[in-house]
């Protein structure tokens, strides 16, 4: 586990521990999470990391609506700059994970955050696949390595892997997994999934 220590009142107002990475750690990756609006970014981020996550949402509004995608009405917030947190694997590997926001508008921001990936994690919902098309092709134009990760949400249709596949028009290389972004275990192992690919990839380059 991490050594934890409290941090000075006076520097930390919030009393949040400090949680430091572990002296085993021999390595670190820049990782994003990327999808369409309201796909779960926020929610996968906040599950897995072990420090308190940056999170940047802000309220929606009616003329932000009249350039987003509309989305469920029970959703009242997005994100607008980034998400940030860390998991380390295996006590070995640190994960620096960024979040990009969801809409078209911040695309210049979402380029910007790709500088330094060593891959993505591209979430979407069954329920608007289309949706994910964007990220999924800014990710490929971007030469940014990715695996897929289907959110199951409780409404969400089932689809074969051979069918998300086709309407994704994913690599058959590409790892395609369901996960629930709300459960740390299945939200670790849609990570893990990615990093395995990614020294796959970097192992059959080499």
């Amino acid at each position: 586990m991490d050594d934890v220590r409290d941090t000075d009142d006076a520097d930390d107002l919030s009393d949040t521990p400090v949680i430091y990475v572990q002296s085993s750690v021999s390595g670190a990756a820049k990782i994003l999470v990327v999808g369409p609006m309201g796909v779960g970014k926020t929610t996968l981020i906040g599950t897995v990391s072990e420090i308190k996550p940056l999170s940047t949402e802000a309220t929606m509004t009616q003329a932000g609506a009249r350039l987003d995608t509309a989305v469920r009405p029970s959703k009242v917030t997005t994100t607008v700059a980034l998400d940030f947190g860390r998991i380390t694997l295996g006590g070995e590997l640190v994960l620096y994970l960024f979040g990009t926001p969801g809409q078209q508008r911040f695309l210049p921001a979402w380029k910007d955050l790709a500088r330094g990936a060593l891959g993505a994690l591209a979430l979407v919902d069954t329920r608007d696949l289309e949706a994910s098309f964007d990220a999924i092709g800014h990710l490929e134009d971007l030469d940014v390595p990715f695996s897929v990760a289907v959110n199951a949400f409780p409404d969400s249709v089932l689809h074969s892997e051979d069918d998300l596949r086709s309407a994704l028009d994913l690599l058959p290389h590409t790892p395609l997994v369901i996960c629930d972004a709300r459960e740390h275990k299945s939200s670790v192992q849609a990570l893990i999934s990615l990093v395995s690919h990614l020294i796959e990839t970097a192992t059959e380059a080499s």
